[in-house]
């Protein structure tokens, strides 16, 4: 598809638009945090300013700990990205490699991979993270690798549909025909035509991966105090919803609007390679 036909239908979806500009928001908060927040996220303030409401200095009010909420919230967004952005290098990482190789190869390798990627789709996502999130001591680093982990087998599965497609194309046959290395075959010929539904999957996936970073902080196996998490900041004022509702709430609309930020940019660029899944809008 040629680039000017692709830039033009993502300039007239509204959603797309919509989408890039909730993303950018998010990632200008993230970079700009150490900037434009107003306090150090991580204490509280010593004029014990607990539980302040909206308004004033505390912009989005504070924690039961005197802790800036807007500040944390700012500081959050900086680790829901690195978690959404590395978390999903790794599960595109291992599931382009295991989808070229099963689809290309095929037999006991294709057998193999896709029962890996059964066995790992067979468990409820949230139940497996915990699970494995439980067994090693909460860090970031882990939380980064396990999520990407266990998100590497529906890109697996989706690669290796494209592939199964392609190895008998005309182009692959010519290739292989003219002594092509399979290397070669896998990176110059196969991947390039698989990368549209790979960043496409990618970009769902940051959103899937920031609610699954949220759901582990908010039971506690995620980021650790004081680090900033939108996830444990929720969980910090479940029991102050009635007196402080502002602890939980500012953070969990942080949390909606990277969500459906990447969800329409995915669903955008999906639409726009693909017009056929166009809608009436």
């Amino acid at each position: 598809m040629a680039r000017a036909v692709l830039l033009e239908r993502l300039r007239r979806d509204r959603f797309f638009q919509l989408g890039l500009a909730l993303v950018g928001l998010v990632v200008a908060a993230a970079i700009l945090a150490p900037w434009i927040a107003p306090f150090d996220p991580l204490t509280g303030d010593l004029r014990h300013a607990y539980l302040l409401g909206p308004g004033g200095r505390f912009l989005l009010g504070t924690d039961s700990q005197g802790r800036d909420v807007l500040s944390r919230v700012l500081y959050g967004a900086r680790l829901s990205l690195s978690v959404g952005l590395i978390s999903q290098s790794v599960a595109v990482t291992l599931g382009v490699v295991l989808g070229l190789v099963a689809g290309y190869y095929g037999r006991w390798v294709d057998t193999l991979v896709m029962r890996l990627a059964d066995v790992t789709l067979a468990f409820p996502t949230l139940l497996l993270l915990i699970a494995v999130a439980a067994a090693v001591k909460p860090s970031l680093p882990v939380i980064f690798l396990v999520i990407g982990v266990v998100g590497w087998a529906g890109m697996a599965r989706l690669v290796r549909s494209q592939v199964l497609v392609l190895r008998r194309a005309e182009f692959v046959l010519a290739a292989q025909a003219l002594g092509a290395l399979d290397r070669r075959v896998l990176l110059r010929h196969l991947l390039p035509n698989v990368r549209t539904q790979v960043i496409i999957a990618a970009t769902l996936g940051i959103a899937g991966a920031i609610m699954a970073e949220a759901a582990l902080s908010f039971i506690g196996l995620g980021a650790q105090p004081p680090t900033p998490s939108w996830g444990a900041m929720v969980a910090d004022g479940r029991d102050l919803l009635r007196v402080a509702p502002w602890v939980s709430f500012a953070p969990g609309i942080a949390i909606g609007i990277a969500v459906l930020g990447f969800n329409l940019v995915g669903d955008a660029l999906r639409e726009a390679y693909d017009p056929r899944l166009r809608t009436e809008r």
